[in-house]
């Protein structure tokens, strides 16, 4: 005998709400991301947040150069890219920048060196030793020694001013700008250009207007004017010159560092003025905007608002960023660059959605990574792994990356806690894939439940590391598939737009939704056994409202000692003609007498 299908039916529509608070989703180990919405009086506003550990031991937050040079420019995805291949990263924009040539406004410290000098009248953000953020206005004053006495260094990767002196090093690009009259001096061996100690160099070449080779491991002194004469003077072949960078604060045991600012949060308080080197029209009007900050147990919070979008985000001004990193948790936080470089990526895909035609992302100067040295494992390709010949997630894609030279153990775990994959070695840096079946080697079909991802690693530094993914394994929805032919509304009573077959009890839930993933309609649940099952809609949204002409999506869930399975089947609704109004009856002709 057929088994009759049972029908979901339409149950109570829910009433229109607030957006259900998502858990944030874990990128790594101590990493998550979460976005947030919240409706103001100017209109929505969304705002991305990047939550990971005190920066120490496997952890560490650093600002990446664009291109690896001072000049041009780069995205934030294109940046995480070049450093996926020695970290797992993930990040924002880093500080405000000369749009023509790609220079950094503000300070740049990259593992201990100085890449570029401070802003005094501005915020620069450092992270120390200890993975505290400090977040103050420091000032710089350098100076240069030869046969003389000391003398100014009046910028660093900056072209000098007139009758000044620039000290460039490699950061700046491969060789000192053209400057007709200037006289270089190249210094070789040049350590890191290290703030706050003395740095030792003998001159190996004099050359003159600019053009001159910055090799690694070297800098070079350029003088113009007065100072060109006292340089030529003081600093001949041979001679030793000493370099001093001093910082105000010195910054003791910060090794990265950026600009930004405004200050936004100091112990805790939100700032309204910090009387900062910002003008109006960079505070106060509602756009796009990028803090980092710290809460008071030691992590780090990335927040990208974005905004300029209208009906999808506003965007806030610079004290109601403040507020919100208050509202996040943060004791220290500050502003970095803002507006269409407002960028939220991870792993070099984009998180948030820039203020820039299409979405697109701006070039910029530098980005500021939150990194993971650890063994890093992605989320599964299929949360739900459904290996039964329906052509749905019928295979699981797995995956692991190595950072550094480690040992590594990777298991694969049933429900039973039996291992059905396991690997054991010493392994280089790279990504090692697996793709399974979702099958015994016979073929049979495997346990379902919830099955583990689990790798471990100690690297060549002596640091261990481990990360556990899950999925599902669950069998119980086969084939949705959607009933022609189309549903045409408005209509009376509920018709089915999709059927399912259920392999065993389960309680199954049903929902209309667009094309796009929004809910329309919730319309129901109940605890069904086995056999085919159709999802019934009358075309109505939540609202009450009457579901426009086009395609949609009708989703159900089924739930059991197995887990969750989810199947999806897209079918189209057409509207009714309104009916057509009656003719009048034609006036009888009169006659005349």
């Amino acid at each position: 005998m057929r088994r009759q299908p049972s029908v979901i039916v339409l149950l109570l529509a829910l009433a229109c709400a607030g957006p259900a608070a998502a858990a944030p989703r874990e990128l790594v180990a101590g990493l998550t991301y979460d976005q947030h919405v919240e409706f103001t009086a100017h209109g929505p506003v969304v705002a991305h947040v990047l939550s990971g550990p005190r920066p120490v031991g496997l952890w560490s937050l650093e600002p990446v150069l664009s291109n690896e040079s001072l000049l041009g420019r780069e995205r934030v995805t294109d940046m995480q890219r070049r450093a996926a291949a020695v970290a797992t990263v993930a990040g924002v924009n880093g500080d405000f920048f000369n749009f023509k040539t790609g220079n950094p406004s503000g300070l740049l410290m990259r593992n201990g060196g100085l890449d570029h000098p401070p802003i005094p009248g501005r915020s620069s953000i450092g992270i120390d030793a200890g993975g505290d953020l400090r977040v103050d206005r420091v000032s710089l004053y350098g100076t240069w020694q030869g046969t003389g006495p000391r003398r100014t260094i009046t910028d660093v990767n900056g072209p000098p001013t007139v009758n000044g002196i620039s000290l460039f090093t490699p950061a700046w690009g491969p060789a000192t700008p053209t400057t007709p009259g200037s006289v270089e001096v190249v210094l070789t061996p040049f350590a890191a250009a290290t703030p706050n100690t003395e740095l030792a160099a003998p001159v190996a070449q004099v050359s003159t207007n600019g053009g001159t080779p910055i090799l690694p491991g070297s800098a070079v002194l350029v003088a113009r004017g007065t100072a060109a004469a006292r340089l030529q003077a003081e600093a001949p072949a041979g001679q030793t010159v000493k370099i001093r960078l001093i910082l105000n604060p010195d910054w003791g045991g910060v090794a990265g560092a950026l600009g930004g600012g405004p200050v936004l949060v100091r112990a805790g308080a939100a700032v309204f003025s910090a009387d900062e080197q910002f003008s109006v029209e960079q505070l106060f009007p509602r756009r796009p905007r990028t803090a980092v900050g710290q809460t008071g147990d030691g992590r780090i919070l990335l927040v990208a608002v974005d905004g300029g979008l209208a009906g999808y985000s506003a965007g806030v001004s610079n004290f109601e960023l403040a507020l919100l990193m208050i509202r996040l948790g943060t004791i220290t936080a500050a502003a970095l660059d803002s507006g269409g470089s407002t960028t939220m990526a991870f792993e070099g895909e984009l998180l948030n959605r820039p203020a820039n035609a299409g979405g697109a992302e701006r070039l910029v100067s530098e980005s500021l990574l939150l990194s993971y040295a650890g063994v890093y494992a992605p989320l599964p390709l299929e949360e739900v792994l459904s290996p039964n010949g329906d052509g749905v997630a019928e295979s699981q894609q797995l995956s692991y990356k190595v950072v550094r030279p480690s040992n590594v153990s990777a298991s694969l775990l049933g429900p039973d806690g039996v291992a059905r994959y396991t690997f054991s070695g010493t392994l280089q840096p790279g990504v090692y894939p697996l793709e399974w079946p979702g099958l015994k080697p016979d073929g049979a079909a495997e346990l379902e439940g919830r099955w583990h991802w689990a790798i471990s690693a100690l690297d060549d530094l002596g640091r261990a590391s481990s990360v556990d993914r899950s999925f599902w394994l669950n069998n119980t929805l086969e084939a949705a598939k959607p009933v022609p032919p189309m549903l045409a509304v408005p209509r009376k009573k509920p018709r089915a737009v999709a059927t399912v077959t259920l392999t065993r009890v389960a309680t199954v839930t049903a929902q209309i939704e667009t094309t796009s993933g929004v809910l329309l309609r919730k319309l129901g649940q109940r605890r069904a056994g086995p056999g085919e099952l159709e999802v019934a809609w009358d075309g109505l949204t939540a609202s009450g409202a009457l579901a426009y002409p086009g395609r949609y999506v009708a989703r159900v869930v089924a739930r059991n000692g197995f887990g969750p399975v989810s199947l999806t089947a897209t079918f189209a609704v057409r509207r009714l003609p309104p009916p057509a109004k009656p003719k009048p009856k034609p006036k009888p002709a009169k006659t005349r007498q």
